[in-house]
């Protein structure tokens, strides 16, 4: 099974002969594209509607499409399968710097997520073995200790391997468990009443404003735009960013050629679009205005208890668990290519990488109030660089000038994307950094 973040190897070159089938690269490909930001989807179209939810989903997908084709194209042209050379072609060392520092903002964002779904879900699952109804306030129900914990426990010694022997395994659980997500989240849609009629929770801390002076609860909105509609971008580039992967899958591909890899991607990019839109519609569709930026999170308001809900939740912890560790070794692979280039391994180093990144990224999870605020920086950060500027920029400097001038379609349109993801990312930080000093005071805590 191929290492689902081997983007930081050698780089390889067209003679190199793959093995893994076609169908395989797509599971690899989907499994890469999949991650906590489907958690965060239902949220995002409670935030927009659905007609405007669906038009930035397709748009999102298309584009994803499109920035793996310059991706390919011009992975073809050197002979090159590794997202940093890519940069290293087209700028020097300070372009294979670059796509190593956005790479790594990435995987800390995408570690930081799933530690908070750790610290959110896990008193929830310890709370319902121990059958009680509400947190009680010791310390074992204290999702940062849980973290703590879980880190030094787990997480730690998994990343101290010298190898991901246990990947190809890890991969495939966490995509099953994600399938049995959706599935749970479209029965529950059936089971769930709305409003929450639930004897231990007062629904109000958790229903944003502008659904309770509106008096629509309990009604879908087609189209609505509020101060937290700032976050859907992000959440959806942060949902579809698997670029990086792009490149070791296509070498990996038995007979490859850019159009079968194309085909790869394009089948991926349309299962998980298949897979984001359900799970968002009817998590939307069983909470309305209430459904919070984590949205597993927001069925332990109907009954703490829930079975179906409990293995749904210890399923996705073991997935995010194992995989924080499968995103700790390409970071720790990226500090030692820029810092230590040509040094052989040293346990000393490989270790206090390790618990360095650790420890920055759980320091991260404890400070950050939700997981809405990850989602929304790293996609309005990483996520526009990995999927809009690197690809557009990559093209236009590497694609030589006698197969494309400069001022040819292509390359023009390549400037356009790169210079369209320049234009998200300034605005959606800017509205992001907006809501945080405006926002907080007046949504009430209620995400």
């Amino acid at each position: 099974n191929i290492s689902k973040f081997s983007f930081l190897r050698d780089p390889f070159t067209d003679c190199f002969e793959g093995k893994t089938s076609f169908g395989m690269s797509v599971f690899n490909l989907s499994n890469a594209i999949m991650g906590s930001g489907i958690l965060g989807l239902a949220f995002a179209m409670s935030n927009t509607g659905i007609i405007l939810f669906i038009t930035l989903l397709v748009f999102i997908a298309i584009v994803s499409a499109y920035s793996i084709h310059l991706l390919l194209r011009s992975a073809g042209v050197v002979g090159i399968r590794a997202y940093e050379q890519l940069g290293m072609r087209a700028f020097g060392p300070p372009g294979k710097l670059l796509a190593a520092c956005v790479i790594t903002v990435h995987n800390i964002g995408a570690m930081s997520s799933y530690l908070f779904i750790v610290k959110s879900e896990l008193p929830l699952v310890i709370q319902a073995f121990l059958g009680k109804h509400e947190n009680t306030g010791e310390w074992f129900l204290n999702g940062n200790y849980l973290i703590i914990i879980v880190s030094i426990g787990i997480i730690l010694p998994l990343a101290l391997m010298k190898h991901l022997g246990y990947l190809g395994y890890t991969s495939g659980f966490s995509l099953t468990c994600m399938v049995f997500f959706l599935i749970s989240v479209i029965y529950k849609k059936f089971n769930i009443s709305c409003p929450l009629d639930d004897p231990h929770h007062n629904i109000t801390p958790i229903v944003d404003m502008h659904t309770v002076e509106n008096g629509t609860f309990c009604e879908a909105k087609l189209f609505t735009m509020n101060s937290q509609t700032a976050y859907t971008i992000p959440i959806l580039a942060f949902a579809f960013v698997c670029h990086p992967e792009v490149l070791p899958i296509y070498t990996e591909l038995r007979n490859a050629t850019k159009k079968r890899m194309q085909n790869v991607a394009n089948i991926s990019i349309l299962a998980m679009f298949i897979m984001y839109l359900l799970t968002a519609l009817f998590g939307y569709l069983t909470f309305f205005g209430a459904v919070e930026s984590e949205l597993l999170h927001t069925y332990s308001r109907v009954d703490p208890l829930d079975v179906l809900i409990l293995c749904v939740r210890l399923a996705v912890l073991v997935a995010v668990t194992l995989t924080v560790p499968v995103v700790l070794f390409p970071i720790r692979r990226a500090l030692l290519q820029i810092f230590f280039p040509d040094q052989p391994f040293h346990w000393a180093r490989h270790v206090i990488i390790a618990f360095s990144l650790i420890f920055v990224v759980n320091l991260l999870v404890i400070f950050v109030p939700t997981i809405r605020d990850i989602f929304g920086l790293i996609g309005a950060t990483s996520a526009p660089s990995l999927i809009f500027i690197l690809p557009g920029i990559f093209y236009v400097r590497i694609v030589p000038k006698e197969q494309e001038p400069l001022l040819s379609r292509p390359k023009i349109q390549a400037a356009c994307f790169a210079a369209l993801g320049f234009l998200f990312m300034v605005m959606s930080l800017s509205f992001i950094i907006t809501d945080w000093v405006t926002g907080e005071s007046r949504s009430g805590g209620g995400h």
